[in-house]
Formats: structure tokens, C-alpha cells, sequence
């Protein structure tokens, strides 16, 4: 298992701040499918219990492949607002 920070030790799947979107993993949909990886990999990694947890990275990545990513997750687990508290993914 890599070594990886998550931004938020308290809370690994946010939600936290990334760049001006709050970004979130909903734990009890998470599958693990990895896939949100494979897509924004500075962004998500999955913890022991093989849940994507948000890495502290994230503001490395562009906010269009953690969409992306959100986009690519098989069971829409990764929710996304801007900072007025609009949600842009999933809609």
C-alpha cells in the first residue's frame, strides 16, 4: 500500500477544499472500483478499506479531471460543488 497523505486527516473522503470546489466521496457508495485513479491519480487514492479517500495533492490536479473522474466513477460516489454550493457533478 503507497504512502499518501489525505488533505483532511479527519475526514479522508472530504469533504474538503480543492482549488474553489468542495469535492466529497460518499464512503457508503464507494466500491473501490478505482477508476476515479486511474483518472485524477494526484487527486484519489483508496484507503485500507478500499475506500478513495481525497489526497492532498488534489489542488495539483486540474478541476476538469476530478469532474472527469467523478464522471468515471461506476457508482456516482464523488459529489462536487462550486463555492456558491452548486452541485456540478453529479447533477
Amino acid at each position: 500500500m503507497n504512502d499518501f497523505k489525505p488533505k483532511d486527516q479527519k475526514n479522508p473522503s472530504g469533504p474538503v477544499k480543492v482549488q474553489n470546489y468542495k469535492v466529497w466521496v460518499d464512503r457508503n457508495l464507494c466500491i473501490g472500483a478505482a477508476t476515479c485513479i486511474a483518472v485524477a491519480p494526484k487527486t484519489f487514492q483508496l484507503d485500507k478499506e478500499g475506500k478513495a479517500v481525497i489526497l492532498e495533492t488534489a489542488d495539483k490536479e486540474m478541476i476538469e479531471t476530478i469532474i472527469e473522474a467523478a464522471k468515471a466513477c461506476p457508482v456516482a460516489a464523488i459529489f462536487i460543488e462550486d463555492e456558491k454550493g452548486n452541485r456540478i457533478f453529479p447533477k
